[in-house]
């Protein structure tokens, strides 16, 4: 295994720092509305991906709570790591492993504000999580129901997914990201 750069773990570390001062109003405390947990949840996985937009990356941001707390979030990194696999639900997943101490996360739930790719719908199924809630669909990538639906298939986890969460703020950040980048 390669050992990461110095520039490489600066990286790391002030994603994190930056993560962590964003999530701040979201972590104080718990959800002060149960009935609307998920529009709460959803408005802290929109702060992260306003910051990927910053920093020229898609607009994605996820976070995973369980028991009415955020335990993790992330945004998309492709572009700043370098790395494909740095989509915000597959950097909140590996954190939230580590955080519990095991590959499966039973009783969590995943926020995000854009419909999982294939790739991040099969992490979602390998971690056993057992609720996702989507802001927007992606009709080009999503694999929760738009452009194909994971849950579909007779797979051994079935997970429960909820659309359209605060989903004209998730689908605005995304249209004024792409219409900055065209001019």
């Amino acid at each position: 295994m390669e050992i990461p750069s110095p520039d490489l773990r600066e990286k790391r570390i002030r994603r994190e720092e930056t993560v962590k001062k964003l999530l701040l109003p979201w972590t104080e405390g718990e959800c002060p509305d149960p009935g609307a947990a998920d529009e709460w949840f959803m408005d802290a996985s929109l702060a992260l991906a306003r910051q990927a937009a910053t920093e020229g990356e898609v607009p994605v941001g996820c976070v995973i709570a369980r028991e009415g707390r955020i335990l993790v979030g992330d945004y998309n990194g492709r572009e700043t790591f370098k790395n494909a696999l740095r989509h915000a639900e597959t950097s909140a997943i590996e954190k939230a492993c580590s955080l519990l101490g095991g590959w499966r996360l039973p009783g969590c739930v995943l926020y995000v504000t854009l419909e999982p790719c294939p790739m991040c719908a099969g992490a979602i199924w390998n971690a056993r999580i057992p609720r996702t809630v989507i802001g927007t669909k992606d009709p080009k990538a999503g694999a929760m129901g738009s452009l194909l639906n994971l849950a579909s298939y007779p797979l051994n986890h079935r997970v429960e997914t909820v659309f359209g969460v605060r989903e004209k703020e998730c689908r605005a950040v995304l249209r004024e990201f792409f219409e900055a980048r065209r001019k």
